[in-house]
């Protein structure tokens, strides 16, 4: 099969497009042939050397069930369903496990990030279990967006925000317009740092309260989402709150974080880390178009096209890159 990978040399990481064997399903697994896969930021550190990976990446993707490795007549079901998938994936044995929280298995591999091969190739492998199948309502396109959108909405299962809360989200990327969106939704008054004409045009698009980034914060906030991914971000977060304010981390630090942590204490900010989410009610608000995603969408690009569609992902404007698997040659 045709995949795009990640191979380390002695000097950088580099990405490149290799003829590579089709994966095998272990038992209980699922051989998905995708369809659609979406370039995220995490995709993009990964090329730079983030957490030293090395293989296919890509997460975000919607796909085919081809093969079940499964006797049981409901797995074989499955078959020729069109899927999403949850990229945790545990040993199923340990207490993390056991408590529904394979992201914090200490034996998971992660689709694409650590461990195991992911969604930028023809073909992927998952646990059954990871498997949510799509609506006939949701096309390809929106279905992508499943785990993004799960990202977003998993800052609820973490905190209690009351409708009417103010929530300052500090990055106008996929994550942050997702983030700022499913707050919105939450009946939330949502004020979003940013910088890109056409990312703040877009929110105010949605009626959100779009902050350029060159202007200073005029009020405080009970809560701020960090999904920006720079320490700029990080310290902005925590002088926009009141004291007792909630800071959620929504993206991952590739770098070092220098920060000076004496106002997290004086003004007791609580701080959560949070990464992944439920997909079934992403699936939902997905299905009911809820979330607007087709003005998130930058780009389609042919396989053939995998490295330049890379580089479109890095542009500054550039939202959502999606590759597309129906066009290998």
């Amino acid at each position: 099969m045709k995949a795009l990978v990640i191979e380390k040399t002695d000097q950088a990481a580099r990405l490149v497009v290799r003829d590579v064997s089709n994966p095998v399903p272990l038992p209980g697994e699922a051989l998905v042939k995708v369809k659609l896969a979406g370039i995220c930021r995490t995709d993009q550190e990964l090329v730079k050397g983030y957490l030293d990976f090395s293989g296919i990446p890509g997460h975000e993707f919607v796909g085919e069930v081809v093969e079940v490795n499964s006797k049981e007549d409901p797995d074989r079901e499955l078959i020729g369903q069109r899927v999403v998938g949850e990229i945790n994936c545990g040993c199923g044995k340990c207490q993390w496990c056991h408590a529904g929280l394979q992201r914090h298995c200490p034996h998971r591999t992660v689709l694409g990030i650590a461990g195991k091969d992911g969604a930028f190739a023809e073909f992927l492998t998952l646990p059954l279990d990871n498997l949510h199948v799509v609506a006939d309502e949701i096309d390809d396109k929106t279905a992508v967006f499943t785990e993004p959108a799960a990202a977003a909405l998993e800052i609820f299962e973490q905190v209690k925000i009351s409708p009417h809360s103010k929530v300052l989200v500090i990055g106008d990327g996929k994550l942050g317009l997702l983030i700022s969106r499913v707050l919105q939704l939450h009946g939330c008054e949502v004020d979003c740092i940013g910088g890109g004409e056409h990312k703040i045009a877009l929110l105010q698009q949605w009626g959100i309260n779009a902050v350029h980034h060159s202007h200073p914060i005029a009020t405080r906030y009970q809560f701020a989402v960090e999904a920006s991914g720079t320490p700029e971000g990080f310290n902005t977060a925590i002088k926009s709150l009141h004291p007792r304010g909630t800071l959620i981390l929504k993206s991952t630090y590739a770098g070092k974080l220098q920060t000076n942590a004496a106002p997290w204490v004086i003004n007791e900010i609580q701080i959560v880390g949070s990464r992944c989410g439920p997909f079934a009610p992403a699936l939902n608000l997905l299905r009911q178009n809820m979330l607007d995603v087709d003005s998130l969408i930058t780009a389609i690009f042919p396989f053939k096209d995998a490295l330049s569609t890379f580089e479109a992902a890095s542009a500054s404007e550039s939202l959502k890159v999606l590759l597309d698997f129906s066009k290998i040659d």
